[in-house]
């Protein structure tokens, strides 16, 4: 054993500021340092009994450190190689290698692509990884907190003492590194700071992998094993699926909410139970996506996941990451794609979270005429601010490429265009320019876009946008937003706005439903039915269908075949196929019991055609974002609210024709023009009986007379059932 020379404190100060804590640079006293004896090696471990230094190569004893008031332990050797520390504490020995034996860890271009925003794989850079540094295993932490004074990792590992594990700064990018060795996935862990006001404080990991259940707001080492996927095939084809010209069909949920254990008493579902009940059911309604809300780790449940905290980290209300990429996978294996709400837009204003996050305000603006929401409470990201608005593109390509989602949707992206967004006149600042246009956030938007589309081709991003803001879904190259989608909000706003109206008063509001194509194709749209029609006192969609029980039902039947037959791709939350009376609340499960009803489960059955005839026939998805895939028939019967309209495709697809009677009066021998002679077959019928209707309809098959009529050279003479939309196809060559 090499004997000890006499221990010496080199640093005063320093040691002082390590009992205090806030030392800014631990590095700078403990590990090994060169002095004139040889090595000095300091190691702060309060609470230990005894520390001894063991060589790496073969676990010889090298030195017995000398204890010192407060918890430095110090020795001095002549040679020192690799070595590893062994702890005696007064009820357990431990073995470890030395945090500050290690040095720089980020890498040089990672520090400059993150400082320019441009460093597109954060989620497996910062954080907390699991790895390999020098043949040791452990964590490396990474967090950028520029103007903090100090900040440390503190967790079960080390009793949650931040003078414990400080880390080091790297000036040139305001990051702060550690290697812990020998932790792994599960330890839950935060950042201990001291602002550049002063104030301690612990902060949850913005690039957390994974994240404590709320309550807990810590956050936690996720398992590094590489996800197992079996969807190559999937992914080969999802840019086809996922086009302009493709059927997307989406069906909406809130995953804690869809469906509940033991009948609704129990608690929510698992990822796993997820894939194994959800998955098949959508499937077999004929649906081609799934859209989750925002499922980001979140601190309160009732925000439904729209004020995330930890932008990389699945929820763990439904299990670990690695669960959630499995019912991804299920999804694609049932081809079903994967889209989630996605929150650029704002953050809660928690005190582990971002806000204030190293004692300035770092992720929003410090003036809250810029960075606070007065809607919802929140703070506003800083788009300008190029590690900001870096981090969250880093998040979305985190969940396409990590994740394997096939798309997000943006939410409140007019909350983001817009300065004066909801703010009366001096709560807000204009831009350089004088204006109201966020130039900031178009920025953001569009190098999102750009990037995601050039990273990860195939994804889809979607606008949940309710403004007049020109280019939203035209190419960035163009000078538009880029978005693959956008959210027809005024489509859904007047329909539903109509459909409301008691249907002896619809002749005087027929211009609520012909409004929609002057501009349907002037972005590619989305027809939304989404939880924000159906929460806060708006009531169920039956529920907003005016008449007796009956009338309610077919009200919703004609609603749902006037969408599914309208140009645009479709979305509807979860419930809207049950025709659910009540209002959704997410602390509850759907009303599966309406299924026993027959107009409830006629509603389903329909769901279920619609999208079987939506996918099936081209003319009624081929050309949805063209001008040419719709031509009005009758746009002017007001006092029959009745309304038709021809869907159309390439060369060689059939046309497709929608009649539309949305009185409770039975209209036989009623003509409409169509451009073919010949036969028109029924494809569906939203009167049928199996939906629960009163089965009024034309045998399934119409032969067109030559006799013109709307326009068109030929007509058909139907009889139109009371509140009801048919849709016919013309059969070639008949």
């Amino acid at each position: 054993m090499i004997k000890l020379a006499p221990s010496q404190n080199p640093n005063a100060e320093r040691y002082a500021a390590l009992l205090r804590g806030d030392l800014a640079d631990p590095f700078a006293l403990l590990g090994p340092h060169a002095s004139a004896e040889g090595t000095v090696v300091r190691v702060f471990l309060p609470g230990a009994m005894r520390v001894e230094l063991i060589d790496r190569g073969d676990n010889a004893v090298l030195a017995e450190l000398q204890m010192q008031a407060g918890g430095l332990f110090t020795a001095t050797l002549a040679r020192l190689g690799g070595y590893r520390l062994r702890v005696h504490w007064p009820d357990a020995v431990q073995e470890t290698e030395d945090p500050y034996s290690f040095g720089l860890l980020i890498g040089a271009l990672d520090l400059y692509l993150f400082a320019e925003g441009r460093h597109q794989q954060l989620g497996r850079c910062f954080g907390a990884q699991r790895m390999t540094v020098d043949g040791v295993d452990g964590v490396r932490f990474a967090v950028w907190a520029p103007n903090a004074q100090r900040v440390s990792v503190v967790g079960n590992f080390n009793q949650w003492d931040g003078r414990r594990h400080g880390m080091r700064l790297r000036v040139e990018a305001g990051v702060w590194e550690l290697f812990i060795p020998r932790l792994s996935a599960g330890d839950v862990y935060k950042y201990e700071l001291i602002g550049a006001d002063g104030v301690l404080m612990q902060k949850a990991d913005p690039l957390a992998l994974r994240a404590e259940v709320p309550p807990g707001t810590a956050s936690v080492v996720a398992d590094a094993a590489a996800l197992v996927w079996t969807d190559d095939d999937w992914l080969a084809q999802r840019g086809a699926r996922q086009a302009a010209t493709a059927p997307i069909s989406i069906y909406e949920l809130h995953a804690g909410s869809w469906q509940r254990n033991d009948f609704g008493h129990g608690g929510t579902l698992t990822w796993d139970d997820l894939a194994q009940r959800l998955v098949p059911y959508v499937a077999g309604l004929g649906f081609t996506h799934i859209e989750l809300m925002p499922i980001m780790e979140h601190p309160f449940g009732g925000s439904w996941g729209y004020q995330p905290l930890a932008l990389f980290a699945p929820t763990g209300r439904y299990g670990p990451p690695e669960a959630f990429a499995r019912f991804v996978d299920t999804c694609h294996r049932a081809g079903l794609g994967v889209i989630l709400d996605w929150v650029p837009a704002h953050f809660p204003a928690d005190d582990h979270g971002l806000r204030r996050f190293d004692g300035t305000a770092l992720y929003e603006h410090e003036d809250p005429r810029e960075g606070y929401h007065p809607d919802w409470n929140t703070l506003i990201y800083n788009f300008g601010r190029r590690e900001v608005s870096g981090f969250l593109v880093a998040s979305a390509l985190h969940w396409v490429s990590y994740f394997h989602i096939d798309g997000l949707r943006v939410d409140a992206v007019a909350s983001m265009l817009y300065r004066d967004y909801s703010r009366k006149a001096g709560e807000w600042l204009p831009n350089i320019y004088g204006g109201r246009e966020n130039l900031e956030a178009v920025a953001f938007l569009r190098q999102l876009n750009a990037t995601v589309a050039e990273c990860c081709p195939g994804a889809i991003v979607i606008a949940e946008e309710s403004t007049a803001w020109p280019g939203v879904t035209q190419p960035v190259a163009h000078g538009g937003l880029g978005f693959a989608y956008k959210w027809n909000m005024g489509w859904m706003n007047d329909t539903l706005r109509y459909f409301a109206r008691d249907p002896v008063h619809r002749k005087f509001h027929h211009d609520d439903l012909t409004f929609g194509p002057l501009y349907a194709f002037s972005e590619r749209f989305m027809l939304p039915l989404s939880h924000d029609e159906v929460v806060h006192m708006k009531r169920s969609l039956l529920a907003k269908m005016p008449g007796d029980r009956w009338q309610q039902h077919a009200n919703l039947r004609a609603l749902y075949g006037l969408m599914w037959s309208y140009p645009g791709k479709k979305l509807l939350f979860m419930g809207g196929e049950l025709a659910q009376v009540e209002e959704w609340n997410h602390d509850e499960q759907l009303e599966w019991h309406l299924l026993n009803d027959v107009h409830h489960a006629g509603v389903q059955l329909l769901i279920g055609d619609l999208n079987r005839v939506y996918r099936r026939e081209p003319a009624l998805h081929v050309w949805d974002c063209d001008y040419r895939g719709f031509r009005w028939v009758v746009v002017d019967d007001r006092e029959n609210s009745v309304f038709a309209w021809l869907r159309f495709g390439p060369e060689g697809c059939a046309p497709v024709l929608v009649i539309a009677n949305l009185t409770p009066t039975p209209r036989p021998h009623y003509r409409v023009g169509v451009p073919h002679g010949g036969a028109w077959c029924e494809l569906l019928n939203t009167d049928a009986g199996i939906y629960g209707g009163s089965n009024l309809g034309n045998f399934g098959l119409l032969l067109a007379q030559h006799n013109p009529s709307h326009g068109q050279p030929a007509s058909l003479l139907l009889t139109l059932p009371p509140l009801s939309v048919l849709i016919l196809r013309h059969e070639h060559g008949s």
